[in-house]
């Protein structure tokens, strides 16, 4: 079973410090949704909002249609996974997993039973006896999820959980994070400011700027079609190129930079005449000999080339001492420019992208 969580014009101020301005979206049963975002961005205060930890100055949040105002922590379908996990050293994984139904009073052969139970379901067999200590930081992982899913909550609330963990380990345990959800159908909301951990994981994704949601959508739509030059460049990487809009055309534009004026797609509420930037993601753009006449095109020398085993990445700087950086797949026979080799930065205008910056957030 899992809920809607509508969250609706909601706002919270922190004495003069607004940290969520007139946040509004509904996060779907059964949905994997993440709320991505810089440090301080507000998506931590929405999840306290969201589990009861913290009441919204205003606006309204309601889980399954029920308006959740003056509903303690422990009365809603909820159920919240710490960034420590704050699993019990002292007791072994059974009695961790099982504590939140002792305090309902379920019986110990009970809990004991669904205990078991959840262990398999997060694949962690025959570890009932273990204690926490001895177990690896993704096996806790999975004791804490467990733990959560004990009560059977509706709405699983989880915020930056695998942060703590090394690179592999969390990359191996997105995917068990997403098996777990889509084998119970509960309905996960999910804190990171890891774009590759929301984009790989997510439903949908909501991402965040000084307490303003600046775009909701699918981690496709988020990453290919930006809404604007924060979530631009904070998902992902971008060449970027601050312009004027000097033509419009059969929904393209003309845009003027330093490094010389390009066609391009323009973005939302960019007409003409506007000052904007301009954003082409590195694994679109080419380095050719020459410039191509379909393409735009920018002379450039060569600085460094980074190997990064699957890609290699470019970095160039042009005759107004821009840099950009270009990104080329790994394959077999590729030949590498080198440092100093006089080449061109070539990009199509369908993949260039004109966009205005974030609104910048409310004051009270």
């Amino acid at each position: 079973m899992s809920e809607d969580v509508e969250i609706s014009n909601v706002t919270m101020d922190f004495g003069k410090f607004r940290a969520v301005d007139n946040v509004d979206v509904t996060v779907k049963a059964g949905e994997f949704f993440s709320f991505l975002g810089p440090s301080g961005c507000g998506k931590t205060t929405i999840l306290r909002m969201i589990s009861g930890f913290t009441e919204p100055s205003a606006g309204t949040i309601r889980i399954g249609g029920k308006n959740m105002k003056g509903i303690g922590p422990n009365l809603r379908p909820t159920a919240l996974i710490f960034q420590n996990l704050a699993l019990f050293p002292l007791m072994p994984v059974w009695e961790n997993i099982a504590f939140g139904l002792e305090v309902r009073g379920v019986p110990k052969g009970e809990r004991r039973s669904r205990a078991e139970e959840l262990l398999r379901l997060v694949d962690l067999p025959g570890a009932a006896d273990k204690r926490v200590s001895q177990m690896s930081g993704g096996q806790r992982q999975r004791v804490a999820i467990a733990r959560a899913l004990a009560v059977e909550p509706k709405v699983m609330l989880l915020d930056e959980p695998l942060s703590a963990l090394d690179l592999k380990l969390r990359q191996h345990m997105r995917g068990e994070l997403r098996a777990i959800q889509r084998r119970t159908n509960v309905t996960f909301i999910y804190i990171t400011h890891d774009q590759g951990e929301a984009l790989a994981m997510s439903d949908r994704v909501a991402v965040m700027s000084q307490g303003m949601l600046q775009q909701v959508g699918t981690p496709t739509d988020i990453y290919n079609s930006p809404a604007n030059g924060f979530v631009a460049s904070f998902v992902g990487e971008n060449n970027v190129f601050p312009g004027i809009v000097t033509g419009m055309s059969n929904g393209m534009a003309r845009f003027r930079t330093a490094q010389g004026t390009f066609a391009a797609r323009p973005g939302p509420k960019v007409g003409h005449h506007a000052h904007a930037r301009l954003y082409v993601r590195p694994e679109h753009v080419r380095l050719e000999a020459a410039p191509n006449a379909e393409l735009n095109s920018i002379p450039v020398e060569v600085l460094e080339v980074a190997f990064e085993g699957n890609v290699v990445h470019v970095h160039t700087r042009d005759a107004r001492d821009g840099t950009q950086i270009v990104q080329i797949r790994n394959d077999l026979g590729l030949m590498l420019p080198s440092p100093g080799e006089r080449l061109h930065f070539n990009f199509p205008a369908d993949r260039a992208v004109i966009l205005h910056d974030a609104a910048p957030a409310s004051r009270v």
